[in-house]
């Protein structure tokens, strides 16, 4: 863990994916990111994948290096204790409704230079997750083999959920440029983030939108090929698939040499009156027969040989993978810098374990800290934020307000 904002505390309020990706971020980054959630666990304690003993292995990564505190937040008292956290604090990341107790117009009573991240569904407060805006966004129509036919072809939704990385990632750069017009200004700011403007945003910013409009109708389908150049999946002698991706003329010349077939391809070049190396355009029109010459060529090779190949070349290209192919790499995850010494996970499986995705060259990355347990950090925050005595804290503990680690209690089995 870097550094970089060791001046800045969070005060975090939220569930699922995107909302604790933006702390995340800023946990690795050096925040200090305090979650508060509902004692007991929030909607997304329990998500899937669960160990033997019930923790979950998506929040315990979702919520490294955060604090945690645990309020009963179906409570009035609760309620308020979280919003005096938000106020002491001055930055908040939200996914709770705006219209919920944790509004901007309620934290900003007393703290009118308060910064708060709220994610929403859509622009007109209509709920969305990652897997309805994906439907709302033309890709799962978009996406499957060539030969579907377009009016009865079903959806191909994604597996990852990258709207609400997306959204996440974006959520802390607003966050960062907020503190950033604060320290210029000295005014705070409430921002909103709609996952739903996020996907057509970001449709808008490929140019995928124009695109549409432009051509007056849908994309065709297109199987693994790449979209306005040539790449593709294809399979060695041996029946080890991989990927291919060819978007200039260098990757082009080393495709080439690796599988020695500049003779076809100049056969194909004169046949056609095009010239290949330096036209994404004429590559993909003609995709079907240059495929066609690279499989033939990849046929003749067991996938060693031509991942050494390929490689030597200078070729842009690798080999599917299962993603526990890919969890089990060397070259992925041991020998990745990425990847530091497990620490002590509340799920007491030890793994290795993601630092920040930004190298900061010359500055050492810190080996990547725990998720806490839900509540480990309810006495400590209380005390140092708000100011409450131990008596106080020990009170609101005993009817139920405020709740310690859950270290020790049992969980539920999946």
């Amino acid at each position: 863990m870097y550094r970089l904002l060791s001046d800045v505390s969070i005060v975090e309020v939220s569930s699922f994916v995107a909302s604790p990706t933006a702390g995340l971020y800023c946990a690795q980054m050096g925040a200090e990111v305090v979650r508060v959630d509902q004692i007991g666990g929030g909607l997304d304690y329990d998500r899937y994948m669960l160990t033997a003993e019930g923790r979950s292995l998506a929040w315990e990564n979702l919520n490294r290096a955060k604090k945690s505190v645990a309020l009963d937040l179906k409570s009035a008292e609760g309620r308020e204790l979280c919003v005096e956290l938000a106020r002491a604090t001055g930055q908040l990341i939200t996914n709770l409704p705006e219209k919920s107790f944790l509004s901007h117009a309620a934290v900003i009573e007393g703290r009118p230079d308060m910064v708060s991240v709220r994610i929403m569904g859509w622009h007109d407060g209509r709920q969305a997750m990652d897997f309805t805006v994906n439907a709302a966004s033309g890709y799962p129509l978009m996406t499957g083999p060539e030969d579907w036919d377009a009016a009865s072809a079903p959806p191909v939704n994604q597996v990852l959920p990258a709207w609400d990385f997306i959204t996440g990632a974006y959520c802390a750069f607003a966050l960062m440029a907020a503190l950033h017009h604060r320290a210029a200004t000295g005014k705070g700011s409430e921002v909103r983030v709609p996952l739903g403007d996020v996907m057509m945003g970001t449709v808008a910013n490929s140019g995928a939108m124009a695109e549409m409009l432009y051509r007056g109708a849908d994309r065709p389908r297109l199987g693994n090929a790449i979209w306005g150049a040539l790449g593709r999946d294809f399979t060695s002698r041996d029946g080890k698939r991989f990927m291919v991706a060819v978007l200039t003329p260098n990757q082009w010349n080393a495709m080439i040499a690796a599988l020695e077939i500049a003779e076809p391809v100049a056969a194909l070049e004169a046949e056609t009156g095009v010239e290949f190396a330096r036209s994404d355009h004429n590559r993909f029109v003609h995709r079907e027969a240059l495929f066609a010459i690279v499989q033939h060529a990849a046929s003749r090779f067991d996938y060693a040989d031509l991942s050494a190949r390929l490689g030597k070349a200078g070729a842009t290209f690798e080999r599917y993978r299962t993603m526990h192919e890919a969890a089990s790499d060397p070259a992925l995850v041991a020998d990745n810098p990425l990847f530091g010494p497990s620490p002590a996970n509340p799920s007491g499986f030890a793994y290795p374990a993601a630092r920040s995705l930004a190298n900061l060259g010359g500055q050492p990355a810190g080996d990547p800290r725990p998720a806490p347990y839900l509540g480990q950090h309810s006495e400590e925050v209380l005390a140092e934020r708000l100011g409450l005595a131990s008596g106080a804290i020990g009170d609101l503990i005993d009817r139920g307000v405020v709740a310690r680690s859950d270290k020790n209690e049992p969980r539920k089995k999946p």
